[in-house]
């Protein structure tokens, strides 16, 4: 095994830390959900180091607020507003085809957490297709542009909610048995650091790196809006390694990931805490499960994707 990657950063480390003396003058980012939360504090923190920041979000009124606000409290007059609903193919679709020029930094943030059973335009459970099907439409969609950058980062949001269940690649959507919403959201975490595993193969070639990463416990985002507080099959009595975040820590890890010179040349791993993640011990909240780095697992998620969105791989 490798030596396992780590950084002078933590738990307790604030965006603002992990981008501090990063100059990203002249590299475009995307951000998804970035229109509040942990992704409008990735959003800031790019374009406090002089990215060209779009922010992507399903409201374009969201989009132009949080533009027009990072814009003022960064100095930035290059973060612009974009609408994108992962849950519908075809609004990924508009997005990628009205996007021109390379692409350094793409940050698969936007997402949902156990929400009531839905159903997406194409009849895809809905948190499967928002955290994971949209993003891997959006960034395969977007590979070309990745690829002219020279030396692009993918980063995607999972989480460690993905230690409660695998990809159910015989029954992704829940129809053949009962729709259980953090078993659905455990998948489509599962399914953010496959991927990321995947395409790092596949685009190594490209230049691109693709890791996925663990933001931590932050409450008091429109995440949890489903939620009062989590069920214990979500976060087991006597379990360890939880720790709560503010929202600026909660981003640390994806700036670091979306921007340090410490991680250049990282792919296809899985951070927490501004880490390498170590692997998942049954009763400690933290860590990667061996399923969600499995090469077959990722190779075969590739290929239901590409299955299910229909785009070009």
């Amino acid at each position: 095994m490798s030596e396992r990657i780590t950084t002078p950063f933590g738990a307790q480390s604030t965006a603002d830390e992990v981008i501090a003396g990063v100059d990203l003058t002249g590299r475009r980012a995307v951000v998804t959900g970035g229109a509040a939360g942990l992704g409008y504090e990735t959003a800031r923190a790019l374009a406090s180091a002089g990215a060209d920041v779009t922010i992507a979000a399903r409201r374009l009124e969201a989009a132009e607020t949080a533009a027009r606000e990072i814009s003022e409290s960064t100095g930035n007059p290059s973060v612009h507003p974009a609408v994108l609903d992962l849950a519908d193919l075809e609004s990924v679709r508009r997005f990628v085809e009205a996007w021109t020029g390379p692409l350094h930094i793409l940050v698969d943030n936007a997402g949902v957490m156990a929400t009531p059973e839905q159903r997406t335009p194409e009849g895809r459970e809905l948190q499967f297709a928002t955290n994971h099907l949209g993003h891997f439409a959006l960034t395969v969609g977007l590979h070309a542009a990745l690829a002219a950058a020279g030396d692009a980062r993918v980063v995607v949001v999972s989480s460690v909610g993905h230690v409660n269940g695998p990809v159910r690649f015989d029954d992704p959507d829940f129809t053949a048995e009962p729709y259980d919403p953090w078993l659905a959201y455990a998948q489509s975490k599962t399914a953010n650091i496959l991927f990321a595993v995947e395409a790092a193969k596949r685009w190594a070639k490209d230049g691109i790196a693709v890791n996925a990463l663990n933001p931590g416990r932050i409450w008091g985002t429109n995440l949890g809006r489903h939620i009062d507080t989590p069920p214990q099959s979500f976060d087991p009595a006597g379990a360890t390694g939880v720790s709560e975040k503010t929202i600026a820590q909660g981003a640390a890890t994806s700036v670091l990931l979306a921007a340090s010179p410490l991680v250049e040349g990282v792919t296809g791993t899985y951070f927490e805490d501004a880490q390498q993640a170590e692997p998942f011990t049954p009763g400690v909240r933290r860590g990667v499960t061996e399923y969600a780095l499995d090469a077959e697992n990722a190779r075969r998620l590739w290929d239901l994707s590409v299955e299910l969105t229909g785009v070009d791989a």
